[in-house]
């Protein structure tokens, strides 16, 4: 058995090589990378918290959710006269215009989408009482229906790559270059988060969400339309993978695609329980991980081996920490 072992470790070998010194050289722009592709996880993790610390529910159909969002940005800038080739060259006024209509309309696109599975898919199953496992079922099913009718509107090929935001460099951090792009990805994805915990925790309405989260009985007591405030948790995590959308369509030169959210989704999903699924500021600190561990495993073991350190990263955090880093729930989360 040992002899076996011994073997397998050495025709390993090939395989899995640790390039140290290619990741000490390409550690700040890693880090950099990674910040940036965080910030989207930790936006489109944000809609599985909510949803979970309100209904305990583990909404996978978040992330077809977000690609709907994605094919608005898409036909947002195509119908602008934005198409395939080299990235258009505009003032910055223009710009900011174009970015601000097409995230609203993501943003729009998947919280209407959002509300709309929660009222079709789950309202029927809450009345009846059914338990959390038909939940689950129904959340599975819904993210296959909403993938097929994608399909079925825009076919399996995926939509040509519209380059919206040329990257030029801003400045840089021990030299590593950070450019446009990454700054605004990071800085509007943290003020997107930052608006969304202070309604969570500053606002009469984010005190209902709260209330429901802890008990939904007694909420409903105290005068809290339950059904008010799920349909605004759905619309708001909705909102947030639209906004996610955008950024993503900013900086993965691909065009939408009908499964094209599955596998963020899955890493998004991953960020808010490394966080501590429920918590808001755990979907943040998980999202921003999850982003450094991907980039700084590329570097270290090698391309194919990014996917698989994010996933054994979770499983590494949940066996010492199973309710994540932060660890709390919606309903008791205090600021």
């Amino acid at each position: 058995m040992i002899h076996q072992l011994t073997t397998l470790l050495a025709e390993g070998g090939d395989w899995i090589k640790f390039d140290v010194a290619t990741f000490s050289q390409q550690f700040w722009d890693n880090t950099i990378e990674g910040l940036a592709q965080g910030s989207i996880y930790a936006l489109v993790a944000l809609g599985y918290t909510l949803v979970y610390g309100v209904l305990k529910l583990i909404n996978f159909a978040h992330s077809e959710v977000f690609i709907v969002g994605a094919y608005g940005v898409y036909f947002t800038f195509f119908d602008l006269g934005f198409r395939p080739g080299p990235t258009p060259e505009l003032a910055i006024g223009e710009l900011i215009a174009n970015l601000l209509l097409a995230c609203v309309v993501a943003m729009v696109v998947s919280g209407v989408t959002a509300v709309a599975l929660e009222r079709v898919a789950y309202r029927p199953l809450r009345r009846k009482g059914a338990p959390r496992l038909v939940f689950l079922i129904t959340a599975i099913g819904a993210s296959f229906v909403i993938q097929q009718l994608l399909f079925i509107w825009r076919g399996g090929n995926p939509e040509p790559a519209i380059r919206l935001l040329r990257p030029k460099e801003v400045f840089t951090i021990f030299g590593a270059s950070v450019t446009n792009l990454q700054v605004l990805i990071v800085v509007a994805s943290l003020l997107l988060l930052l608006v969304a915990d202070t309604f969570i925790n500053r606002t009469r309405l984010g005190r209902g969400v709260r209330a429901v989260a802890q008990d939904p009985d007694t909420a409903t007591l105290m005068g809290v339309n339950k059904e008010r405030v799920i349909m605004l948790t759905f619309l708001v995590g909705g909102a947030l993978a639209g906004a996610a959308a955008l950024f993503y369509m900013m900086k993965i030169p691909a065009g939408a695609q009908y499964q094209g959210g599955f596998l963020l989704g899955i890493k998004a999903f991953t960020a808010a329980v490394l966080g501590g699924i429920g918590n808001l500021r755990g979907a943040l600190l998980g999202g921003l991980i999850l982003g450094l561990v991907e980039n700084y495993g590329q570097s270290l073991l090698g391309g194919q081996w990014r996917d698989i350190v994010a996933f054994v990263l979770l499983v590494v955090v949940l066996m010492f920490r199973p309710t994540g880093i932060l660890g709390e729930s919606l309903g008791k989360a205090r600021v």
